[in-house]
């Protein structure tokens, strides 16, 4: 199990933090594995993802993908795409009981990996909302066409 620790604003009762957390160990191991029904499986059926890698990857105006079956196949398409740059390094997570946001720092103990801060919105044990916010390391992977190759 990771030891990455919990940063949580008080208040939040320990059945909600227990939720909160099982959502960003799940996600990650999902995002390790490039296992698509387990991070899909995350999501409520009604979800919205956002992020700059949708527009990248689907060439679509918006960065916005609705719904569990359409992230489905952006889920599928980014997996397969995954540069190597592309870690796992973090260092925990914040939350208030709805909101569950953590980072992944370029800088880490083995080099620099893209950076990105996840950002989720949790009802009911799913991510109602997952906005991903890109750092210039991130972006340099776009501006490079690094998931296409």
């Amino acid at each position: 199990m990771e030891t990455d620790p919990i940063r949580s604003t008080v208040g939040v009762d320990l059945a909600t933090l227990g939720a909160i957390e099982r959502v960003y160990r799940a996600w990650d191991a999902a995002l390790k594995a490039k296992d698509v029904e387990a991070a899909v499986a995350l999501y409520a059926d009604d979800a919205r993802l956002e992020s700059p890698l949708v527009r990248h990857l689907t060439g679509s105006p918006e960065g916005v993908i609705d719904g569990r079956n359409r992230l489905r196949e952006f889920v599928r398409l980014v997996f397969a795409r995954t540069p190597a740059s592309r870690g796992h390094f973090r260092t925990g997570f914040f939350t208030d009981g709805y909101r569950l946001i953590w980072e992944y720092p370029r800088e880490t103990p083995d080099g620099d990996q893209m950076d990105f801060v996840e950002s989720m919105e949790i009802e009911d044990g799913l991510i109602r909302r997952h906005g991903v916010y890109w750092g210039w390391f991130g972006l340099k992977v776009i501006e490079q066409d690094r998931y296409h190759q």
